[in-house]
C-alpha cells in the first residue's frame, strides 16, 4: 500500500507540474524554454529566485541520482563476484567494508561509455537506445532458457500443473523480446556485440578461477555468434555505414 500511495503521489506531482506549466505560459513560449523548463515557468511566476530554486534542486537531484546509480552498478558487480559469477577481485572490500574494486571497475566503465558519447551526434538518444539493446539480449536469452526448461520439463518434476502455463508465458516472452530486438535495429544489436565480446573476459576469468569448463557447447555457439556480430560492427564503424 505505501508503494502504491507513493506512485500516486509522484504521478499527481508530475501531472500538476505539466498542467500548471500550460496554465502559466502559452505553448509557443514553453517550447522555447531552456532545460530545466520548470525553472523558466517558475521564474515567470515569482521572479529570479524561482529560477535559482529549481536549478539548485535539479543539481541536488542529479548528484543524488548519479551517486545512487554509481553504487548500484558497483553492487551488481560485487554481488555477482560474491556468487562466483564474476572474477574474485571484484568482491574485495577496503577497511571501511566498501566494495572498492567493484566501484572502481564500474566507474571506469561508465567513463568509457561517456567518452564514446563525445563522438555521437545525439549522445542522449544514442546512449538510451544502446542501453535498451544491451538489456534486450539478456531478456531474450532468459526467456529462451525459460522456454527450454518448460519444453524439457526440467525443474517442473513436482509442479507439472504449471508447466503448460509456463510454456505459454515463456514462448510469448521469447517472441516478444525477439520482436523488440528486430525493431530496435541491426545497428544497436551489432554495437551490443562489440561491448559483450570484451565483457566475456570476466566470465572466462571467473570460470578459470573456479576450475570449471569455460564454455559448454551451446555457450560456445552463442559466443561465436557474438564474435561474428562484433566483427561486423567494428567493420561497420570503420567504413561508416554504422554511425553513433
Amino acid at each position: 500500500m505505501p508503494l502504491f500511495l507513493g506512485f500516486l503521489g509522484v504521478l499527481a506531482l508530475f501531472t500538476l507540474v505539466t498542467i500548471a506549466s500550460y496554465g502559466v505560459l502559452p505553448q509557443a513560449q514553453l517550447a522555447e524554454l531552456r532545460q530545466p523548463s520548470v525553472a523558466g515557468v517558475l521564474q515567470s511566476v515569482v521572479g529570479t529566485w524561482g529560477l535559482v530554486f529549481i536549478s539548485v534542486g535539479l543539481i541536488v537531484s542529479v548528484l543524488g541520482a548519479y551517486l545512487a546509480w554509481t553504487m548500484m552498478a558497483a553492487e551488481v558487480a560485487f554481488v555477482a563476484a560474491k556468487n562466483d559469477d564474476m572474477p574474485a577481485f571484484l568482491s574485495r572490500t577496503n577497511i571501511k567494508d566498501v566494495p572498492a574494486s567493484a566501484l572502481l571497475f564500474s566507474t571506469l566503465l561508465i567513463q568509457l561509455v561517456l567518452f564514446t558519447t563525445l563522438f555521437s551526434e545525439d549522445a542522449f538518444t544514442f546512449t538510451l537506445k544502446l542501453c535498451s539493446a544491451l538489456n534486450l539480449i539478456p531478456y531474450m536469452l532468459a526467456a529462451a532458457f525459460a522456454l527450454k526448461l518448460a519444453i524439457t520439463g526440467e525443474t517442473y518434476e513436482t509442479q507439472r500443473g504449471v508447466r503448460a502455463k509456463a510454456l505459454l508465458v515463456a514462448a510469448l516472452a521469447t517472441l516478444y523480446t525477439v520482436f523488440l530486438l528486430f525493431f530496435a535495429g541491426l545497428k544497436f544489436l551489432l554495437l551490443s556485440f562489440i561491448i559483450y565480446v570484451p565483457g566475456t573476459a570476466l566470465f572466462v576469468m571467473a570460470r578459470r578461477e573456479q576450475g570449471k569448463r569455460v564454455f559448454k557447447p551451446t555457450e560456445l555457439v552463442v559466443f561465436l555468434i557474438a564474435i561474428a556480430g562484433a566483427i561486423v560492427g567494428v567493420l561497420g564503424l570503420a567504413q561508416g555505414w554504422i554511425t553513433i
